[in-house]
């Protein structure tokens, strides 16, 4: 299960959480594993089994007035029984005042005490999107993810078989890269599959014969992209003469990644045929069968309909024949 550690959160800047560290430094290696969040109202009036410790408390206004209203020896005891518990981190909003012994409590249960300027309600809404993203599942895969016409291709098959060759004439015809060779796929709510490109080598490609090429510096931002969604997995592999391949398409194979069903397709390699050309062709195919236009059942329907008719037409020229 992936965890996060509150240094990671303290650390994080793009998400905007704007947090400082008041007390429990010793705890920054206290992790979160779940991302929701939890207000623990309940918790400062004693009822301590609601408590969920790996999750993230938030104090709002609330919570701190209702301290403030308890007598300080008992507001105290309270508060020393809450970071008992082992908790993961707790976040004061609004930037309010933190009382003293808030701070001793959280210094000595290890229990890393935050505070942003954000509303309650705005830093939850922040931190549970910052949470899901960083906390579902992920992997890598071996591929390469493109940007073709807004969809994102992940092309698959085995090593040497053409898929960064591919890649690069579908860069020259003007779509964007997201990751060649190693691509790292993200799930994220509610069912949508990320990818994107390794921290070390970002937007770099490998070409048996040239090596390692830097599509930004070759062809600008505008050829490529930090990630996207995964819209159509695409897998090339050798062309076998004794083997029958999909010749109508009417059947629509999908592909599960991270529970997901994606649309698949299996484009068999040969010499002669434009790889970069078909994968273009299948990416626009998918985009038709999204707006409701399945080529291939169309022609079906079309097919049906003439025979139909002919039949039709025989059977009323044979009774017609009878009848004279």
């Amino acid at each position: 299960m992936p965890k996060l550690s509150i240094q990671d959160i303290l650390d994080e800047k793009e998400a905007g959480l704007n947090l400082e560290l008041l007390a429990g430094g010793a705890g920054l290696d206290n992790c979160v594993s779940v991302p929701r969040i939890q207000k623990p109202g309940l918790a400062l009036a004693g009822y301590m089994s609601s408590l969920h410790p790996d999750r993230v408390q938030v104090l709002g206004t609330t919570e701190l007035s209702f301290l403030a209203h308890m007598p300080e020896e008992k507001a105290r005891e309270q508060v020393r029984k809450l970071c008992q518990y082992q908790l993961s981190c707790l976040v004061i909003t609004k930037g309010q005042e933190v009382p003293d012994y808030l701070l001793e409590s959280a210094n000595a249960g290890r229990t890393p005490l935050l505070r942003t300027d954000h509303l309650s309600s705005h830093f939850i809404s922040l931190i549970t999107r910052f949470l899901e993203e960083r906390l579902l599942p992920t992997s890598t895969l071996h591929g390469v993810l493109l940007d073709v016409l807004g969809m994102g291709v992940l092309i698959q098959g085995k090593s040497g078989i053409g898929k960064s060759e591919c890649a690069l004439e579908l860069i020259l015809r003007g779509f964007r890269l997201v990751a060649d060779d190693v691509v790292k796929v993200r799930f994220k709510l509610p069912s949508v599959v990320f990818g994107e490109g390794m921290d070390l080598l970002p937007h770099h490609m490998e070409v048996r014969g040239l090596g390692i090429l830097n599509i930004k510096h070759l062809f600008g931002v505008a050829a490529i992209r930090g990630r996207k969604k995964i819209d159509l997995v695409v897998e090339l592999v050798e062309w076998e003469d004794d083997k029958e391949y999909d010749r109508l398409g009417m059947e629509d194979q999908t592909f599960n990644l991270h529970g997901v069903e994606l649309p698949f397709v299996r484009i068999p390699v040969a010499p002669g045929r434009n790889i970069s050309t078909i994968v273009e062709v299948a990416a626009r195919n998918q985009l038709l069968k999204e707006m409701g236009y399945h080529s291939a059942r169309e022609f079906q329907e079309l097919l049906e309909k003439r025979m139909a008719e002919a039949a039709h037409l025989h059977s009323h020229s044979i009774i017609g024949d009878d009848l004279e």
